[in-house]
């Protein structure tokens, strides 16, 4: 997210070379996510890159700033995942049998630049001939498991299930889950959790049966600013993403059709916060600390 929100700035200095554009186009851009720091993290370093030089190399300057944003993320996504490689090594030695994830939403490498954060230990698990199966959770009502993750998984040839969003918790309970890992669009560095909405059932679930839940992210999506979760700006979206749902009819043609009665009233929240002591540790590029300061800062202060 955050390298496309820095395309994003290369794309309207190319539309207009003009300082008040660009300003409110950053503005733009951090405001149709504000959930998801890791996108501002990105406009306010391109914005300040920027600031430091003449209108004549803006675009050589963005352009190139924007690919080292890219860079640094498959760099630190590679990297998370070979952290996380070791957890799931561990379960394997010990299990000698395929080794069972659940994930929700989409953190693969459709939602950053390669390999994922959520995803890249997964991946390295399979390239490494680890035997690994996912859940992947549907992810209601935007289906981004569903229609993502497991396209993903599904090219890079990784066994995976699709379920339905409750149906994490019964697997756990009959002992078909070994592990959790998701994504996260802002950890706090107190180690409480933003990410899609559900996450938080899914941690809870995992608490009450001993799954271990791990949440994999970059430095770019810690917020060293806010300590209180409840300050953490929730985006509420159009009720039509509850109400209405997309596929293909019997002429392979993309139809949306209502699915509720037209009175019903909908609330579509699209992100929840899974307090830290819920999360056994967080996967960074960096390597595996708790989910706390203590552990954010003895990695990254």
């Amino acid at each position: 997210m955050g390298g496309t929100a820095a395309y994003g700035i290369v794309l309207a200095i190319m539309e207009k070379n003009d300082p008040n554009f660009i300003k409110k186009s950053a503005e733009d851009l951090i405001q149709s996510r504000p959930t998801a720091i890791n996108l501002k993290w990105a406009v306010d370093r391109m914005m300040k890159k920027l600031s430091e030089v003449n209108n004549n190399e803006l675009l050589k300057v963005a352009l190139d700033e924007a690919k080292e944003i890219c860079d640094e993320d498959v760099k630190f996504s590679e990297n998370i995942g070979l952290n996380g490689l070791k957890i799931i090594e561990e379960i394997y030695n010990k299990k000698k049998d395929t080794v069972n994830i659940l994930t929700h939403c989409n953190a693969g490498w459709l939602a950053t630049i390669n390999w994922g954060t959520a995803t890249s230990p997964i991946y390295h698990a399979h390239k490494k001939g680890i035997p690994v199966h996912v859940w992947v959770d549907e992810t209601r009502p935007r289906n981004q498991g569903a229609n993502l993750t497991s396209y993903e998984l599904n090219e890079e040839e990784v066994p995976n299930t699709i379920i339905a969003d409750n149906t994490g918790g019964i697997l756990m309970q009959r002992g078909e889950v070994d592990m959790c890992i998701v994504g996260t669009d802002r950890t706090l560095s107190t180690g409480d959790v933003c990410n899609k909405i559900g996450t938080y059932l899914k941690a809870l679930a995992a608490h009450d049966n001993n799954v271990p839940f791990y949440v994999a992210l970059p430095s770019s999506t810690i917020d060293w600013n806010i300590k209180d979760y409840k300050k953490i700006p929730i985006e509420e979206r159009n009720s039509e993403e509850l109400t209405h749902i997309e596929g293909l009819d019997k002429n392979k043609k993309i139809q949306k059709i209502l699915i509720y009665p037209k009175k019903n009233k909908t609330m579509n929240l699209a992100f929840d916060i899974t307090p830290a002591k819920y999360v056994t540790g967080l996967i960074t590029e960096k390597g595996i600390c708790e989910a706390s300061e203590k552990g954010l800062t003895g990695l990254f202060k």
